[in-house]
């Protein structure tokens, strides 16, 4: 239904004067006054009801501001909540990453020293084992083919020459010590690799072979973990007055003569024999 305001009110018309005897002489009437202002109404207001605007725009401003702090509120509070949960939660993970980096440090240190005692016992058993061995390993000069071999743990080893400046290399090994070197003295093993070629060197031997005052014999055998070929004499050794035994080889453009100067080591010096490697 549309909206409408009453007509506003006619003014009232001044009563005329009573006439004079018309029975009411003497009474003074009071003459209303007419209204200046007509008052609005508004659409489906009963009539004689009074409309304050006063206290209509008064209210409505009042609610709004007090939904919107509401609203501000809670959304602070929502905003604070999810702060706290966000740092309890990164305290958390730092807490546990504390831990479990802990744990892994404390882990890698065990682990370790695991590592070093297990190390540790495999180098004393490997010791013990090394000291229960009966030998000990020598290796020459690189340049004149590396000879290697095994000898007795209880002997002694004196190297008169190492080659380093050329020439021939020489090695003597005796139980004990070294006695001094001379061709009177006797040694259980003396090394010699010969700057010289092997024609060379059995050339010489060759010529002990012949003469019947200093008898002395000679075989081929093989040595070493190559079975390599090598010429063994036996009997009266050379320019001295000792009985042994002598194995002469090639290495390379060189000859290896290595000599036991007594029959009593004759089982020492096969076992030097035997365990003979070299590069070719």
């Amino acid at each position: 239904m549309d909206n409408y305001q009453i007509p506003p009110v006619q003014p009232v018309e001044q009563p005329q004067p009573i006439p004079q005897g018309s029975g009411m002489s003497g009474q003074n009437v009071e003459q209303p006054q007419p209204l200046s202002q007509p008052i609005p109404m508004s659409a489906g207001q009963p009539v004689g009801t009074v409309v304050s605007n006063t206290a209509n725009t008064a209210v409505e401003p009042k609610k709004k501001l007090d939904v919107g702090n509401l609203i501000k509120t809670i959304v602070i509070v929502l905003l604070a909540l999810t702060t706290v949960t966000f740092i309890g939660l990164f305290i958390w993970k730092q807490v546990q990453y504390d831990v479990v980096s802990e744990d892994v440090q404390g882990q890698i240190a065990l682990a370790v020293a695991v590592a070093k005692d297990e190390q540790s016992e495999a180098d004393e058993a490997e010791f013990a084992e090394r000291e229960k061995y009966l030998y000990r390993s020598f290796s020459g000069p690189a340049d004149y083919g590396q000879l290697s071999f095994e000898y007795p743990k209880t002997w002694s080893v004196y190297v008169a020459k190492d080659a380093s400046n050329g020439g021939d290399f020489e090695a003597y090994f005796n139980p004990i010590q070294v006695d001094a070197i001379s061709n009177d003295t006797i040694n259980a093993l003396r090394v010699i690799i010969r700057d010289e070629d092997f024609e060379s060197v059995t050339q010489e031997y060759q010529r002990y072979l012949e003469d019947k005052d200093k008898p002395l014999s000679v075989t081929t055998i093989t040595i070493g973990e190559a079975s390599t070929t090598a010429n063994l004499y036996t009997g009266k050794i050379p320019n001295t007055e000792l009985s042994g035994y002598i194995v002469i080889f090639k290495i390379r453009d060189k000859t290896a003569i290595l000599r036991t100067d007594a029959v009593q080591f004759w089982g020492d010096f096969q076992r030097v024999l035997d365990t003979i490697t070299f590069n070719a």
